[in-house]
């Protein structure tokens, strides 16, 4: 019996010396990991056929307001990697005769926004269900609740922006006068007061600010001045004499009408590398 006893301990013995973990080896020391760089957006996300308006017409102003702080959202919008304005090539083309018709007027075009890539759509329409979001409400939509943008017409998704013809845009006076910087924090003022004291845009007066969602931006509201009305019908001629079709609802915005991508919306951020 003691002989079965020892031999059974002697076996658990054993055993218990295999369930031992293994000495583990000593970690090396931790290298850095290597910076990669950004990469180039892949031949599917470039944009065939579109050109970098500053490169074919370098007299057109630009004031790309979503890749700013300086918009509805109150923070740069994803996809505005620069602050460029990328149309497609005949819609650029279309744009540079406009703005040949404007300077023997004595005025200049200026781009608030051209190529929208679908990654910006889905930013607004995330930013629209967070209902907290409001930080420029007193500026941009200071009479209309955050949950009417969509449904009123004045955010579309999708929207032809990302089919790269169609782009957002005023008259300044040439040569330009200087436009103060916008401040974070500063105090916002309705886009529906009269121009001497809402931000002090360089535009021309067109009635209200850009991207003002009310019925007062209506491009033929009859209750903006008769300055403001004049001004839109002057930026509406040279525009539909070129080609382009106007949305009633924004004086600011214009399409190619015959444009080369009707059916297609891209999704390429808004960057030199996306062109070519």
């Amino acid at each position: 019996m003691r002989t079965r006893v020892a031999v059974v301990l002697a076996f658990a013995v054993l055993l218990g010396g295999c369930s031992r973990p293994e000495p583990r080896p000593v970690p090396a020391t931790p290298q850095p990991t290597p910076v990669r760089p950004t990469p180039s957006p892949s031949p599917a996300e470039r944009l065939p056929g579109f050109v970098v308006l500053a490169d074919l017409d370098p007299r057109i102003h630009a004031d790309i307001r979503y890749a700013t702080p300086h918009n509805f959202v109150g923070r740069p919008i994803t996809g505005y990697r620069e602050p460029l304005c990328l149309l497609t090539r005949q819609a650029a083309e279309a744009l540079r005769r406009v703005q040949d018709a404007a300077l023997t007027g004595g005025h200049s075009l200026k781009v608030y926004d051209c190529y929208r890539p679908q990654p910006a759509v889905d930013d607004f329409v995330a930013w629209s269900k967070r209902p907290g979001e409001q930080q420029t409400k007193a500026e941009f939509y200071p009479d209309l609740a955050k949950n009417r943008l969509f449904a009123d017409g004045y955010i579309g998704a999708p929207t032809a922006h990302s089919r790269g013809s169609t782009l957002d845009l005023t008259l300044v006076d040439e040569p330009a006068a200087s436009q103060p910087p916008y401040r974070v924090g500063q105090p916002l003022v309705a886009c529906t007061a009269p121009r001497g004291q809402r931000f002090a845009d360089n535009s021309i007066d067109m009635g209200t600010g850009f991207d003002c969602f009310d019925p007062r931006a209506h491009t033929a509201d009859p209750r903006v001045t008769p300055t403001a009305r004049d001004n839109r019908r002057l930026l509406q001629r040279l525009m539909t004499d070129a080609g382009f079709v106007n949305y009633d609802r924004e004086w600011w915005h214009y399409s190619l009408r015959d444009e080369p991508y009707p059916d297609t919306f891209f999704a390429a951020p808004v960057a030199r590398s996306s062109v070519g």
